[in-house]
């Protein structure tokens, strides 16, 4: 993307290394395509903020810069005001823009006086147009803005349906698994204009830098291989004789996917919560087989662990017609081992600079058809008395793509929501008006601090 700022080197700079300095550079420049200067940020300029922005992100992205004379050859500096001008601009292009464009804000103080600076305002590509400011689309038109044409309507409405068909299909696993094992799939895809060039070795080495330290910070070993385009880091050596264990997948944009295995209930300790399952069920007098971590039983009724009214009919074949195996996973060492993963990103998003509200993001169930949830926490076997166990009753799927830059996901944090959404694909009742479902969600989320590592 065009930057009107340039280090010693000549290599363009971004919003954030910008200096006050920097700012002369502008006078070389004239107003066009992809920069805007206002010398003041009066009530008329302030009007016209949300049209400029959404222009340029209906456009190629650009620049707008506040406290620079037209001509670009002046600074003229604004006074700095009681909110900030990122809160102020936001609020102006919630109020007047649909969607919400991808932009950023800084106020540059001037180091001589710290009062005053320049706002200067970086708008990207959009990824979703047509941005709509105040009912018009808007797009560039030589230095100024301008509505658009019918056929440039139909342009940007092909570039939304074309971002949107990229990241469905970015939205799948590519790391490669060689046990078959229950997954679960967090994908989140970096928005924006994508960008040709492959970052430089540097870059790579430096990102790889930041991502092995999210993992140490979680007390996490980190173990990296390279693919053809993109880093994978494991927790763990991958051998096929091995459990299989978590997985994080950095592309060069920085888009990422997190693969986490649930964890299996093994022979003796599954044997054991089939029976305490079944008991609670009522069905304790129908035999069960549990073996290499599955659990061999007759569906009666619509569950998963019965078999007395196949045996009631007296016909043997009618119960062998109905077995089935089905995976029992461990709740809380599955919710430890799905939340500690998810915080190494929200670790990876912080150190490198950057915000959710960049990301696009979509979650995927594998090998989770029918898995029986299993808990010793006493508000769990007190529900599956009265309801049964939890588990996936969905075959897998993937969830909607949803966008962090919508305004309802400010606060968003990958630790939060992998935790409650993976919970919820098993069948966990969140956001239930009961009390007694609301119970189980605590008991639940809360036996994570108890699970192993």
């Amino acid at each position: 993307m065009f930057s009107p700022f340039r280090d010693e080197q000549g290599a363009p700079k971004g919003l954030a290394t910008v200096t006050y300095t920097d700012l002369a550079q502008l006078s070389d420049l004239d107003e066009g395509y992809v920069l805007e200067f206002k010398q003041e940020f009066s009530a008329s300029v302030r009007a016209k903020v949300p049209k400029i922005i959404a222009s340029f992100a209906n456009s190629r992205g650009g620049w707008l810069v506040i406290g620079i004379s037209d001509d670009g050859s002046r600074i003229c500096p604004v006074p700095r005001l009681a909110a900030d001008y990122s809160q102020i601009i936001g609020e102006l292009c919630r109020r007047h823009i649909s969607p919400a464009p991808p932009f950023d804000v800084r106020f540059i103080a001037d180091p001589a006086d710290a009062e005053q600076g320049v706002v200067v305002v970086q708008v990207e590509e959009g990824t979703f147009p047509p941005y709509v400011a105040d009912g018009v689309v808007e797009v560039r038109e030589g230095s100024t803005s301008g509505p658009a044409t019918g056929s440039m309507l139909v342009e940007l409405y092909d570039k939304a349906t074309r971002s949107a068909a990229r990241i469905s299909e970015f939205c799948r696993r590519t790391v490669f698994y060689g046990v078959q094992v229950p997954l679960f799939d967090l994908y989140f895809y970096r928005m924006g204009p994508r960008v040709a060039e492959v970052p430089s070795r540097d870059v790579i080495n430096e990102r790889a830098d930041s991502m092995v330290r999210s993992f140490a910070m979680q007390g996490l070993d980190c173990h990296v291989q390279h693919a053809h385009d993109s880093l994978i880091f494991r927790a763990s050596i991958a051998l096929d004789d091995m459990v299989p264990h978590s997985s994080i997948e950095l592309f060069p944009d920085e888009s990422m996917k997190l693969t986490v295995p649930a964890v299996v209930l093994a022979d003796v300790e599954a044997a054991d919560a089939v029976r305490r399952l079944r008991e609670l069920c009522g069905v304790a007098g129908a035999d069960a087989e549990v073996s290499g971590n599955n659990v061999a039983g007759a569906r009666r009724g619509g569950t998963l662990l019965g078999g007395d009214s196949a045996r009631s009919s007296g016909d043997a074949a009618a119960t062998d017609r109905l077995s089935l195996s089905v995976a029992l996973i461990s709740a809380p060492d599955t919710l430890r081992r799905v939340t500690r993963m998810a915080s190494i990103l929200d670790r990876y998003v912080r150190e490198r600079g950057t915000a959710w509200q960049r990301y696009a993001t979509a979650y995927e169930l594998e090998n989770m058809a029918g898995v029986l949830l299993w808990s010793d926490d006493p508000v769990y076997l007190h529900y599956v008395q009265n309801h049964g166990p939890l588990f996936c009753g969905t075959t897998d799927c993937r969830s909607r793509v949803r966008y962090l830059d919508d305004g309802e996901h400010n606060s968003f944090r990958a630790r939060q929501f992998a935790g409650s959404h993976f919970f919820e694909a098993c069948g966990l009742p969140l956001g239930s008006p009961s009390v007694e479902d609301n119970e189980l969600v605590d008991a639940l989320l809360r036996t994570e601090r108890g699970a192993r590592k």
